[in-house]
């Protein structure tokens, strides 16, 4: 959540940017509560010290006076208990009131209303021309017998997949390509719980904002099932105060992810794109304030550097103020280009979520005389489902053959998946 203190002292800013967002909620509610909390908080203080002055003059009272102060220290004390009673339930609501807030956008993310106003920051390639029709993933996967929607259907219902054969190579392929890519700069591999508490899942910010709708929960054990490994990530070090020296502190985490897809109903229906259990490989860095910038710009380099060695053809984009999530304050895409659908589409984000995640999680650092809240920050490394479609569909040859690009061939075992070239 962002700093209440900084809400109370700019609240022209914090409204301008709901105003950005395309959020209404009246600042003067928190600010209100804010005031509040703190007339009473120093009320509790000063009836606290008091009680403990009073404490201090009965033991150096004479017996006669000793009783009266007695009275005076227990009526002393019931008024600090009534009025740490009235703290407890302001803290409730300043807290409830203070999670409909989304972070502060940085400066430069651009004023939008949707997809539509996003910035295009540059074109990487050109879009893949064939000299024949080119096949969608699903037609390329099914011939070669490496998807299988429809048995997956039988045992677990829609938006499940088998995966099979050379694609299950493909897949081992590229998460190996892109461990040994990010442990050189200095990103620790993890495999992380696939399941973590609603607490820590409300912590990374995921709850509010419907975010409820799309989330598996394992209601017995008050438990959800995580959508992406950094959200199991984040939390790891909830309550600690971690070592600003040792920052930027960057982890990659290889994962199932679930997610229920509620507001999907109708859209990619067919095919991998779309499903409510895939793969994934995420970066996550911890940083000081100052190293947060750089480290977003950072994170959006690694993405291209592997997309690169790839060979794909994709594009950058900033997000609009109203396309960019509830936790970050800016927020790149890169959206590959997929043949059959003649448009890009996301396969990759980055976020700086600066100290939203880790305030709501109390994740410290402390460098020297600096000390503070972290900073947060996640990126996309591949989602292996949708950058294997861009492979099927980019590299597919006319005979349905798919030509595996070369930074994967040694590690997949083959030059070509379907017909030798």
């Amino acid at each position: 959540m962002i700093d209440r203190h900084f809400l109370r002292e700019h609240a022209d800013l914090v409204a301008e940017n709901n105003r950005r967002r395309g959020k209404e909620i009246d600042v003067q509610v928190a600010v209100g509560l804010i005031d509040k909390r703190l007339d009473i908080l120093g009320k509790t203080e000063q009836r606290r010290a008091q009680a403990n002055e009073v404490a201090k003059r009965i033991g150096a009272a004479s017996p006669a006076d000793r009783e009266p102060l007695k009275e005076e220290g227990k009526r002393l004390k019931e008024e600090v208990k009534g009025l740490e009673a009235q703290l407890a339930v302001l803290d409730q609501d300043l807290a409830a009131e203070m999670r409909k807030y989304p972070n502060m956008l940085q400066a430069d993310v651009p004023e939008g209303m949707d997809e539509k106003d996003n910035l295009e920051l540059r074109e990487v390639g050109r879009p893949t021309e064939f000299s024949f029709e080119p096949k969608d993933h699903m037609a390329l996967g099914t011939a070669l017998g490496i998807i299988d929607n429809e048995r997956a259907a039988k045992v677990s219902g829609s938006r499940f997949t088998y995966l099979k054969g050379d694609l299950v190579l493909l897949q081992m392929a590229i998460v190996h390509y892109t461990l040994s890519t990010l442990v050189k700069e200095g990103f620790v591999p993890i495999i992380p719980p696939h399941i973590i508490s609603r607490e820590s899942m409300a912590g990374m910010g995921y709850l509010d904002h419907g975010g409820e709708e799309e989330i598996y929960h394992l209601k017995n054990d008050d438990a959800v099932l995580i959508g992406t490994s950094e959200q199991a990530i984040g939390p790891m070090f909830k309550d600690e105060t971690l070592d600003g020296a040792l920052m930027p502190m960057r982890f990659v985490g290889y994962s199932p992810c679930y997610r229920r897809e509620a507001g999907s109903f109708g859209k990619d229906v067919g095919g991998i794109l779309r499903l409510h259990q895939f793969d994934k490989i995420e970066m996550f860095s911890f940083t000081r304030p100052e190293q947060s910038n750089p480290e977003h710009e950072f994170l959006l380099s690694m993405e291209e550097k592997l997309m690169q060695g790839l060979g794909l053809p994709y594009r950058v984009l900033k997000l609009c103020s109203r396309d960019t999530g509830t936790p970050s304050s800016r927020t790149y895409d890169i959206e590959t280009w997929i043949p059959s659908q003649k448009k890009y589409r996301e396969t990759h984000s980055t976020s700086n979520t600066t100290d939203f995640q880790t305030r709501r999680l109390n994740i410290r650092y402390k460098s020297g005389k600096e000390k503070g809240y972290a900073h947060a920050l996640n990126g996309t490394a591949f989602a292996l489902g949708r950058i294997m479609i861009a492979i099927l569909e980019n590299n597919q040859r006319e005979d349905g053959s798919v030509v595996v690009p070369e930074v994967l061939r040694a590690l997949a075992g083959k030059d070509v998946m379907g017909k030798k070239l």
